[in-house]
């Protein structure tokens, strides 16, 4: 529910501006015809000569045409979903590999439960949620990073 700023008709200075046609921002703008007929229409333009100029200034490529009998040797998914893709790619068994990836939400979804342990808000005050929260972080970046290395050096990042 939004608040509303009704204004005070019994205003002398707001009379004398709304006699005159005036006096609307003094609680609101109205819609029709201030930004339906002026503002709207110079967006709406303003964005479709913003797309035009930027397809005229940097046009797409056309590259060569889709080989689906022909896949790359290092394939990425996006950037968001390396670290799932490194596990599938690292672990031997491919079925190990899918549990782990449904680990992920499994473990997602046991946050709460580990994070209502402890009343405290503060993050020192809880061990545990802090602790698993680091890990999970920094195994998580290191699975991501590992997964733009080819696969012999995806483990050690590439530094040994």
């Amino acid at each position: 529910m939004s608040i509303l700023k009704k204004p005070d008709l019994s205003d002398p200075a707001l009379r004398a501006k709304l006699a005159k046609g005036m006096g609307h921002n003094y609680y609101g703008e109205p819609a029709w015809p201030n930004d339906l007929l002026y503002v709207f229409p110079v967006v709406i333009m303003g964005t479709i000569s913003l797309c035009v100029a930027l397809a005229v200034l940097d046009p797409a490529l056309i590259g060569e045409p889709a080989n689906p009998f022909a896949t790359p040797l290092e394939i990425l998914p996006e950037w968001y979903l390396w670290p799932v893709f490194q596990l599938l790619r690292v672990l031997p068994n491919k079925l190990l590999g899918i549990a782990c990836m449904a680990g992920v939400p499994l473990g997602l979804i046991l946050i709460p439960f580990i994070e209502s342990v402890n009343k405290f808000q503060n993050p020192f005050r809880r061990p545990v949620a802090t602790t698993v929260f680091l890990l999970g972080t920094a195994i998580t970046l290191w699975l991501g990073i590992g997964a733009v290395f080819p696969i012999d050096k995806s483990f050690t990042l590439g530094l040994f």
